[in-house]
């Protein structure tokens, strides 16, 4: 049995990816927005271990997040779910950007990490020269090319763990919308199979995939002197820093 924690849990992909591993015998602890959110959680996912709350649009709220993490004790795989899409650019940048790179800094280092990028990716542009000074140009197609970034930078530092991104597809979740033609159902199986399946295929690092199978990717987050600056960049905007190895 592995023991995960998913950020962004309280519905959407994230609690589909909760039910999904609970059901296969797993213990998760889901993480949601505000305590409201949170109850009405575990109220949607009776199986899983608890629930923990942070608001991840507030950078110091995020650093609290991870200490809560750490004090349930180590976990197997950390899945990056939380994402946030028609929002200020301000709260994007901090959900979909600095968040997941504070909590992988900071939480207890698992054996594997998923982080859910978008096919969006593929139009989005670093755009680091903006991250200090003009935060309103970062689009949701950037900040997930960030979450790539991110992720393929761990994959080269952090050689003991799995670490790959997945795009679920446009999806018929609440930030999908009714209109999404993507299967749902696939949406959320490969963050799942990444986390736990004991499968070669998923016991790889660095990777970018789409329903399972490896998709082409923007080039641009093999760039290691952009994933460099990027993380730079990240640990001066919130004092924490990734650890190199």
């Amino acid at each position: 049995m592995a023991r995960i924690f998913i950020t962004g849990s309280a519905d959407g992909l994230g609690q589909l990816a909760a039910t999904s591993l609970i059901s296969q015998g797993h213990s998760v602890v889901l993480h949601a927005r505000n305590e409201t959110r949170g109850r009405e959680a575990l109220a949607k996912v009776p199986g899983a271990e608890t629930v923990v709350v942070a608001d991840l649009g507030i950078v110091e709220e995020t650093k609290r997040l991870a200490s809560k993490v750490n004090g349930l004790g180590k976990f197997d795989a950390v899945i990056h779910n939380a994402g946030v899409y028609q929002v200020a650019a301000e709260e994007l940048f901090a959900v979909n950007t600095l968040a997941p790179y504070i909590l992988s800094c900071l939480i207890e280092r698992p054996n594997r990490l998923i982080y859910l990028s978008s096919g969006m990716h593929l139009q989005g542009s670093p755009k680091l020269e903006s991250f200090k000074t003009e935060i309103g140009r970062i689009t949701y197609s950037d900040s997930k090319l960030h979450v790539l970034m991110l992720c393929m930078a761990i994959a080269r530092r952090w050689r003991a763990v799995y670490a790959n991104a997945v795009d679920p597809g446009w999806v018929p979740t609440k930030m999908g919308g009714k209109g999404a033609s993507d299967d749902l159902q696939k949406g959320y199986e490969t963050q799942v199979w990444l986390a736990v399946s004991d499968e070669p295929e998923a016991q790889v690092t660095g990777r970018y995939f789409h329903h399972r199978k490896e998709a082409r990717h923007n080039p641009e987050a093999d760039d290691v002197q952009l994933q460099d600056r990027f993380l730079s960049l990240c640990e001066e905007i919130t004092g924490v820093a990734l650890p190199k190895t």
